[in-house]
C-alpha cells in the first residue's frame, strides 16, 4: 500500500513512514510543502495520505483540498494545530502531535473505513482566505 507524507519536517516525515510500516504500507512519497504536494501526487495510486495543516511554504489542507479534487483518497491530519483544523474541517480525522503508534494505527482504521462519500473534495469555504 502506498501512503504519501506531506510534512515539513523531515524527521517527523521519517517516523511516519516507521510507524506506516508497521501497519502494511510498504510504498512511500513525500512532500514538504504545498505545491510539491499537489504535483507529487499526480499520476500516483495512493492509498493514504497524511498530511501537516502548517507547511513552509504552504497548507497541508489546500494541498489536500486539490489532490483530492480529482479523486477519493483517505487523509489523515497530524498537526500540532488540532483545534485549529476541527474549526476548518469538523469531520476530518486529526492527530494531535506527537504522534504515537497506536493513535495513528486507530486513524488508520478509521480513515480507510470510511466511506467514499465523506471523502469528498474540501470545499474552498474551508480554506482560510490567506491561502486561497
Amino acid at each position: 500500500m502506498h501512503a504519501f507524507i506531506i510534512e515539513d519536517e523531515y524527521l517527523i516525515g521519517r517516523s511516519l513512514q516507521d510507524m506506516l510500516e508497521e501497519l502494511g504500507f510498504d510504498f512511500f512519497s513525500f512532500a514538504r510543502s504545498e505545491d510539491a504536494a499537489v504535483v507529487g501526487a499526480e499520476g500516483q495510486s495512493i492509498d493514504l495520505i497524511t498530511a501537516d495543516v502548517r507547511l513552509l511554504p504552504g497548507d497541508g489542507v489546500a494541498a489536500v483540498r486539490s489532490i483530492c479534487a480529482k479523486r477519493d483518497i483517505p487523509v489523515i491530519f497530524i498537526t500540532a494545530y488540532a483545534e485549529e483544523l476541527r474549526d476548518r474541517i469538523p469531520d476530518a480525522i486529526v492527530i494531535q502531535k506527537p504522534v504515537t503508534q497506536d493513535t495513528l494505527a486507530a486513524a488508520v482504521s478509521a480513515a480507510l473505513k470510511k466511506e467514499p462519500q465523506s471523502q469528498e473534495p474540501l470545499p474552498p469555504a474551508q480554506v482560510p482566505p490567506a491561502i486561497r
